[in-house]
């Protein structure tokens, strides 16, 4: 799939079922968020990849779906690296979940409910203290068919040279 069909077809599944992900593919969505773009090249970010079924259970608490996949990426934060950091983060998660959906996956950014508890999660999966558990994305196949959310028109939310001037 070419980076426009990933984008198009990109969303937000949490009917997800598992599925082996080998690890070439996911060699590949690590290290397209690896390339993400960092302010001042800091790339103040490292991710975990969880396989085992008991942490996956344990972190469903965040959000149920994670119990049912059989692979999720966790995204740690070094806030002190970079000042940019949640920036950061946010490309690189983006970047990871178009390698997913090119890749024939689904996934969800799961972020909000992760917060809620993120002490405890940090330490399930060993996160030192001084760093920032933010994101969780697991890996399976939608269990149905799925469509991305819609979206406001292009011309709805696009100006030409200036706040207020439309195309034409």
């Amino acid at each position: 799939m070419d980076l426009f069909d990933a984008i198009a077809q990109r969303a937000s599944v949490r009917q997800l079922e598992a599925v082996d992900v080998p690890d070439q593919d996911l060699e590949r969505i690590l290290d397209a968020g690896r390339r993400a773009p960092s302010g001042m090249n800091r790339q103040p970010f490292e991710f975990i990849v969880i396989r085992d079924a008991e942490t996956l259970q344990a972190l469903a608490s965040a959000q149920g779906c994670i119990g049912d996949v059989s692979c999720a990426i966790a995204v740690v934060a070094d806030p002190e690296r970079s000042r940019f950091w949640l920036e950061d983060i946010a490309a690189a998660t983006e970047n990871m979940l178009l390698a997913i959906t090119a890749l024939g996956y689904a996934s969800v950014w799961i972020e909000g409910t992760l917060l809620r508890d993120e002490a405890t999660h940090k330490r399930r999966l060993g996160v030192p203290e001084n760093l920032r558990l933010m994101i969780v994305l697991p890996i399976g196949k939608a269990s149905g068919p799925v469509a991305q959310a819609p979206k406001r028109a292009l011309e709805d939310m696009v100006y030409w040279e200036q706040w207020g001037q439309r195309r034409g």
